[in-house]
Protein backbone atom coordinates (compact mmCIF):
# COMPACT_ATOMS: atom_id res chain seq x y z
CA UNK A 1 0.00 0.00 0.00
CA UNK A 2 2.77 2.42 0.96
CA UNK A 3 4.84 1.50 -2.10
CA UNK A 4 1.93 2.43 -4.39
CA UNK A 5 1.51 5.71 -2.55
CA UNK A 6 5.22 6.55 -2.91
CA UNK A 7 5.08 5.87 -6.64
CA UNK A 8 2.03 8.08 -6.97
CA UNK A 9 3.75 10.85 -4.99
CA UNK A 10 6.69 10.79 -7.41
CA UNK A 11 4.36 10.88 -10.40
CA UNK A 12 2.46 13.82 -8.94
CA UNK A 13 5.70 15.74 -8.53
CA UNK A 14 6.73 14.85 -12.08
CA UNK A 15 3.50 16.25 -13.46
CA UNK A 16 3.76 19.64 -11.68
CA UNK A 17 6.60 22.04 -10.94
CA UNK A 18 5.89 22.05 -7.21
CA UNK A 19 3.21 20.90 -4.74
CA UNK A 20 2.64 21.78 -1.12
CA UNK A 21 2.34 19.15 1.61
CA UNK A 22 -1.35 20.03 1.92
CA UNK A 23 -1.95 19.50 -1.81
CA UNK A 24 -0.13 16.16 -1.77
CA UNK A 25 -1.98 15.07 1.34
CA UNK A 26 -5.31 15.84 -0.31
CA UNK A 27 -4.39 14.00 -3.50
CA UNK A 28 -3.12 10.93 -1.65
CA UNK A 29 -5.74 11.06 1.14
CA UNK A 30 -3.20 11.00 3.96
CA UNK A 31 -1.95 13.47 6.57
CA UNK A 32 0.71 16.11 5.94
CA UNK A 33 2.92 14.34 8.47
CA UNK A 34 2.70 11.19 6.32
CA UNK A 35 3.74 13.25 3.29
CA UNK A 36 6.79 14.48 5.19
CA UNK A 37 7.80 10.92 6.10
CA UNK A 38 7.20 9.69 2.55
CA UNK A 39 9.29 12.50 1.05
CA UNK A 40 12.13 11.67 3.44
CA UNK A 41 11.90 7.96 2.52
CA UNK A 42 12.07 8.82 -1.18
CA UNK A 43 15.07 11.05 -0.64
CA UNK A 44 16.88 8.32 1.28
CA UNK A 45 16.12 5.91 -1.60
CA UNK A 46 17.86 8.24 -4.06
CA UNK A 47 14.83 10.01 -5.52
CA UNK A 48 15.72 13.73 -5.71
CA UNK A 49 12.78 15.14 -3.75
CA UNK A 50 13.53 18.66 -2.50
CA UNK A 51 11.52 20.60 0.07
CA UNK A 52 11.29 24.39 -0.32
CA UNK A 53 10.75 26.04 3.04
CA UNK A 54 8.55 29.03 3.76
CA UNK A 55 4.94 30.11 3.19
CA UNK A 56 5.15 29.54 -0.58
CA UNK A 57 7.28 26.43 -0.30
CA UNK A 58 6.53 22.89 -1.27
CA UNK A 59 7.98 19.71 -2.65
CA UNK A 60 9.56 19.32 -6.08
CA UNK A 61 11.88 17.05 -8.02
CA UNK A 62 15.31 18.32 -9.00
CA UNK A 63 17.87 17.23 -11.52
CA UNK A 64 15.42 16.62 -14.39
CA UNK A 65 14.03 13.47 -12.77
CA UNK A 66 11.32 12.63 -15.30
CA UNK A 67 10.57 10.75 -18.50
CA UNK A 68 8.80 12.16 -21.52
CA UNK A 69 6.54 10.89 -24.26
CA UNK A 70 7.99 13.07 -26.98
CA UNK A 71 6.10 11.37 -29.82
CA UNK A 72 2.65 12.60 -28.79
CA UNK A 73 1.08 15.74 -30.22
CA UNK A 74 -1.44 17.81 -28.30
CA UNK A 75 -4.50 16.44 -30.13
CA UNK A 76 -3.25 12.89 -29.55
CA UNK A 77 -2.74 13.55 -25.86
CA UNK A 78 -6.24 15.06 -25.52
CA UNK A 79 -7.76 12.06 -27.30
CA UNK A 80 -5.89 9.74 -24.94
CA UNK A 81 -7.56 11.30 -21.92
CA UNK A 82 -10.99 10.83 -23.53
CA UNK A 83 -10.58 7.06 -23.57
CA UNK A 84 -11.86 6.50 -20.03
CA UNK A 85 -15.49 6.31 -18.90
CA UNK A 86 -15.24 7.42 -15.24
CA UNK A 87 -18.54 5.98 -14.03
CA UNK A 88 -18.00 2.61 -15.70
CA UNK A 89 -14.42 2.35 -14.42
CA UNK A 90 -15.62 3.14 -10.90
CA UNK A 91 -18.33 0.49 -11.05
CA UNK A 92 -15.84 -2.15 -12.24
CA UNK A 93 -13.46 -1.27 -9.40
CA UNK A 94 -10.86 0.17 -11.78
CA UNK A 95 -11.04 3.86 -10.85
CA UNK A 96 -7.75 3.87 -8.90
CA UNK A 97 -5.99 1.90 -11.64
CA UNK A 98 -7.21 4.28 -14.35
CA UNK A 99 -6.29 7.30 -12.25
CA UNK A 100 -2.76 5.97 -11.76
CA UNK A 101 -2.42 5.28 -15.48
CA UNK A 102 -3.56 8.78 -16.42
CA UNK A 103 -1.18 10.22 -13.87
CA UNK A 104 1.74 8.24 -15.30
CA UNK A 105 0.95 9.44 -18.80
CA UNK A 106 0.55 13.02 -17.60
CA UNK A 107 3.85 12.87 -15.75
CA UNK A 108 5.64 11.59 -18.85
CA UNK A 109 4.27 14.22 -21.22
CA UNK A 110 6.20 17.25 -22.34
CA UNK A 111 5.44 20.35 -20.21
CA UNK A 112 3.64 21.94 -23.17
CA UNK A 113 1.16 19.04 -23.20
CA UNK A 114 0.43 18.89 -19.47
CA UNK A 115 -2.89 20.65 -19.88
CA UNK A 116 -4.29 17.99 -22.24
CA UNK A 117 -6.20 16.17 -19.50
CA UNK A 118 -7.98 19.32 -18.27
CA UNK A 119 -8.60 20.48 -21.84
CA UNK A 120 -10.36 17.21 -22.76
CA UNK A 121 -12.34 17.03 -19.50
CA UNK A 122 -13.65 20.57 -19.97
CA UNK A 123 -14.97 19.80 -23.45
CA UNK A 124 -16.33 16.24 -23.41
CA UNK A 125 -18.23 14.17 -20.86
CA UNK A 126 -20.02 10.85 -21.34
CA UNK A 127 -23.20 10.31 -19.31
CA UNK A 128 -24.18 6.74 -20.22
CA UNK A 129 -27.55 6.21 -18.45
CA UNK A 130 -30.77 7.40 -20.05
CA UNK A 131 -32.95 10.17 -18.67
CA UNK A 132 -35.24 9.48 -15.70
CA UNK A 133 -33.31 6.31 -14.87
CA UNK A 134 -31.44 5.77 -11.62
CA UNK A 135 -29.07 2.92 -12.53
CA UNK A 136 -27.90 0.50 -9.86
CA UNK A 137 -24.42 -0.99 -9.99
CA UNK A 138 -24.62 -4.80 -9.95
CA UNK A 139 -22.95 -6.07 -6.80
CA UNK A 140 -21.11 -8.81 -8.70
CA UNK A 141 -19.70 -6.49 -11.39
CA UNK A 142 -16.15 -6.11 -9.95
CA UNK A 143 -15.72 -9.91 -9.63
CA UNK A 144 -16.98 -10.49 -13.17
CA UNK A 145 -14.76 -7.69 -14.50
CA UNK A 146 -11.72 -9.35 -12.89
CA UNK A 147 -12.65 -12.64 -14.57
CA UNK A 148 -13.01 -10.88 -17.93
CA UNK A 149 -9.56 -9.30 -17.60
CA UNK A 150 -7.89 -12.59 -16.58
CA UNK A 151 -9.83 -14.89 -18.98
CA UNK A 152 -10.98 -16.99 -16.02
CA UNK A 153 -13.92 -19.37 -16.16
CA UNK A 154 -16.77 -18.48 -13.78
CA UNK A 155 -19.49 -20.55 -12.12
CA UNK A 156 -22.64 -18.44 -12.36
CA UNK A 157 -26.17 -18.72 -11.03
CA UNK A 158 -28.70 -16.42 -12.65
CA UNK A 159 -32.44 -15.94 -12.96
CA UNK A 160 -34.24 -17.03 -16.12
CA UNK A 161 -38.00 -17.31 -16.60
CA UNK A 162 -38.76 -17.41 -12.91
CA UNK A 163 -36.10 -20.01 -12.06
CA UNK A 164 -32.38 -20.03 -11.28
CA UNK A 165 -29.97 -21.72 -13.69
CA UNK A 166 -26.35 -22.66 -13.07
CA UNK A 167 -23.78 -22.39 -15.83
CA UNK A 168 -20.02 -22.54 -16.24
CA UNK A 169 -19.22 -19.54 -18.43
CA UNK A 170 -16.28 -18.12 -20.33
CA UNK A 171 -16.69 -14.34 -19.80
CA UNK A 172 -15.52 -12.57 -22.96
CA UNK A 173 -16.58 -8.96 -22.45
CA UNK A 174 -18.70 -6.40 -20.63
CA UNK A 175 -21.07 -3.94 -22.27
CA UNK A 176 -22.67 -0.87 -20.68
CA UNK A 177 -25.86 0.05 -22.52
CA UNK A 178 -28.02 2.96 -21.30
CA UNK A 179 -26.88 2.40 -17.70
CA UNK A 180 -27.41 -1.39 -17.79
CA UNK A 181 -24.47 -3.81 -17.65
CA UNK A 182 -24.39 -6.91 -19.87
CA UNK A 183 -21.94 -9.80 -20.05
CA UNK A 184 -21.00 -11.44 -23.34
CA UNK A 185 -20.04 -15.04 -22.55
CA UNK A 186 -20.39 -18.58 -23.76
CA UNK A 187 -20.98 -21.82 -21.95
CA UNK A 188 -17.66 -23.52 -21.25
CA UNK A 189 -17.11 -26.51 -23.52
CA UNK A 190 -14.22 -28.53 -24.82
CA UNK A 191 -12.72 -27.11 -28.07
CA UNK A 192 -12.65 -27.15 -31.01
CA UNK A 193 -15.69 -25.15 -32.09
CA UNK A 194 -16.58 -22.32 -34.43
CA UNK A 195 -15.16 -18.93 -33.38
CA UNK A 196 -18.62 -17.36 -33.04
CA UNK A 197 -20.46 -20.38 -31.61
CA UNK A 198 -22.62 -20.19 -28.48
CA UNK A 199 -21.94 -16.57 -27.56
CA UNK A 200 -24.78 -15.22 -25.44
CA UNK A 201 -25.66 -12.03 -23.63
CA UNK A 202 -26.55 -11.94 -19.93
CA UNK A 203 -27.85 -9.03 -17.85
CA UNK A 204 -25.60 -8.66 -14.82
CA UNK A 205 -28.43 -7.62 -12.50
CA UNK A 206 -29.95 -11.09 -12.99
CA UNK A 207 -26.91 -12.91 -11.62
CA UNK A 208 -27.56 -14.32 -8.16
CA UNK A 209 -24.04 -15.62 -7.50
CA UNK A 210 -20.68 -15.80 -9.25
CA UNK A 211 -17.58 -17.79 -8.35
CA UNK A 212 -14.35 -17.01 -10.20
CA UNK A 213 -12.29 -20.17 -10.70
CA UNK A 214 -8.59 -20.70 -11.22
CA UNK A 215 -8.99 -22.21 -14.69
CA UNK A 216 -8.37 -19.96 -17.67
CA UNK A 217 -10.03 -20.33 -21.05
CA UNK A 218 -8.39 -19.79 -24.43
CA UNK A 219 -9.87 -16.65 -25.95
CA UNK A 220 -10.86 -16.70 -29.61
CA UNK A 221 -8.54 -14.13 -31.17
CA UNK A 222 -10.98 -13.46 -34.00
CA UNK A 223 -13.81 -12.52 -31.65
CA UNK A 224 -14.91 -8.88 -32.12
CA UNK A 225 -16.90 -7.63 -29.12
CA UNK A 226 -18.14 -4.32 -30.66
CA UNK A 227 -19.15 -6.09 -33.86
CA UNK A 228 -20.88 -8.89 -31.96
CA UNK A 229 -22.81 -6.43 -29.80
CA UNK A 230 -23.90 -4.30 -32.77
CA UNK A 231 -25.21 -7.37 -34.58
CA UNK A 232 -26.91 -8.81 -31.51
CA UNK A 233 -28.50 -5.47 -30.58
CA UNK A 234 -29.93 -5.13 -34.08
CA UNK A 235 -31.29 -8.68 -33.93
CA UNK A 236 -32.87 -7.99 -30.56
CA UNK A 237 -34.52 -4.79 -31.76
CA UNK A 238 -36.01 -6.65 -34.72
CA UNK A 239 -37.06 -9.68 -32.67
CA UNK A 240 -39.31 -7.75 -30.26
CA UNK A 241 -41.24 -6.02 -33.05
CA UNK A 242 -43.63 -8.91 -33.63
CA UNK A 243 -46.86 -7.08 -34.46
CA UNK A 244 -48.04 -4.44 -36.91
CA UNK A 245 -50.46 -1.54 -36.76
CA UNK A 246 -51.80 0.60 -39.59
CA UNK A 247 -52.17 4.30 -38.80
CA UNK A 248 -52.79 7.64 -40.50
CA UNK A 249 -50.49 10.47 -39.54
CA UNK A 250 -50.77 14.23 -39.90
CA UNK A 251 -47.63 16.13 -40.98
CA UNK A 252 -46.96 16.80 -37.28
CA UNK A 253 -47.53 13.12 -36.49
CA UNK A 254 -45.01 12.14 -39.18
CA UNK A 255 -42.35 14.33 -37.55
CA UNK A 256 -43.09 13.07 -34.05
CA UNK A 257 -43.51 9.35 -34.75
CA UNK A 258 -39.79 8.44 -34.32
CA UNK A 259 -39.86 10.10 -30.88
CA UNK A 260 -42.72 8.03 -29.44
CA UNK A 261 -41.94 4.57 -30.87
CA UNK A 262 -38.92 2.60 -32.04
CA UNK A 263 -36.92 5.01 -34.20
CA UNK A 264 -35.72 2.48 -36.77
CA UNK A 265 -39.21 0.97 -37.15
CA UNK A 266 -40.74 4.43 -37.54
CA UNK A 267 -38.25 5.45 -40.24
CA UNK A 268 -38.78 2.18 -42.10
CA UNK A 269 -42.57 2.66 -42.00
CA UNK A 270 -42.34 6.27 -43.22
CA UNK A 271 -39.93 5.32 -46.03
CA UNK A 272 -42.43 2.73 -47.28
CA UNK A 273 -45.43 5.06 -47.01
CA UNK A 274 -47.32 6.25 -50.04
CA UNK A 275 -48.14 9.83 -51.03
CA UNK A 276 -50.14 12.04 -48.61
CA UNK A 277 -53.92 12.06 -49.10
CA UNK A 278 -56.03 15.15 -49.78
CA UNK A 279 -55.73 16.25 -46.14
CA UNK A 280 -51.96 15.88 -46.14
CA UNK A 281 -52.06 12.73 -44.00
CA UNK A 282 -50.10 9.56 -44.79
CA UNK A 283 -50.97 5.94 -44.04
CA UNK A 284 -48.18 3.74 -42.71
CA UNK A 285 -47.79 0.16 -41.52
CA UNK A 286 -45.72 0.28 -38.34
CA UNK A 287 -43.90 -2.65 -36.69
CA UNK A 288 -44.51 -2.67 -32.93
CA UNK A 289 -43.76 -4.90 -29.98
CA UNK A 290 -47.47 -5.53 -29.27
CA UNK A 291 -50.81 -3.76 -29.63
CA UNK A 292 -50.76 -2.90 -25.92
CA UNK A 293 -47.36 -1.25 -26.28
CA UNK A 294 -48.47 0.59 -29.41
CA UNK A 295 -51.50 1.94 -27.51
CA UNK A 296 -49.25 3.54 -24.88
CA UNK A 297 -46.78 4.89 -27.44
CA UNK A 298 -49.22 6.26 -30.00
CA UNK A 299 -51.34 8.02 -27.38
CA UNK A 300 -48.42 10.44 -27.20
CA UNK A 301 -49.33 11.72 -30.66
CA UNK A 302 -52.81 12.77 -29.53
CA UNK A 303 -54.98 14.05 -32.40
CA UNK A 304 -52.09 13.74 -34.88
CA UNK A 305 -52.71 9.99 -35.37
CA UNK A 306 -55.68 7.82 -36.38
CA UNK A 307 -55.45 4.07 -35.80
CA UNK A 308 -56.97 2.05 -38.65
CA UNK A 309 -55.94 -1.51 -37.76
CA UNK A 310 -56.19 -3.71 -35.79
CA UNK A 311 -59.84 -3.13 -34.93
CA UNK A 312 -59.34 -3.78 -31.23
CA UNK A 313 -56.68 -1.08 -30.98
CA UNK A 314 -58.84 1.38 -32.91
CA UNK A 315 -61.69 0.75 -30.43
CA UNK A 316 -59.31 1.37 -27.53
CA UNK A 317 -58.40 4.76 -29.00
CA UNK A 318 -62.07 5.59 -29.62
CA UNK A 319 -62.89 4.83 -25.98
CA UNK A 320 -59.89 6.78 -24.71
CA UNK A 321 -60.73 9.86 -26.76
CA UNK A 322 -64.41 9.67 -25.66
CA UNK A 323 -63.35 9.55 -21.99
CA UNK A 324 -60.95 12.42 -22.55
CA UNK A 325 -63.62 14.50 -24.26
CA UNK A 326 -66.00 13.88 -21.31
CA UNK A 327 -63.25 14.89 -18.90
CA UNK A 328 -62.58 18.21 -20.61
CA UNK A 329 -66.13 19.04 -21.72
Amino acid sequence: MRAARLIKLVLLLQSRPSMTAAELAQELEVSERTITRDAQALSEAGIPVYADRGRLGGYRLIGGYRTRLTGLGRSEAEALFLSGVPGALREMGLEDTASAARLKVSAALLPSLRGAQESAAQRFHLDAPGWFVEPETPELLPAIADAVWDDRVIEARYGREGAEVERELEPYGLILKAGVWYLCARVAKDPPRAPDADFRVYRLDRFAAVSVGEDRFVREEAFDLPGFWAERAEEFARSILRAEVVVRLSPSGVRRLPHVTDGAAARAALDAAGEPDGEGWVTVTLAVEAAEVAYTQLLGLGPEVEVLEPTGLREQFAQATARMADRYR
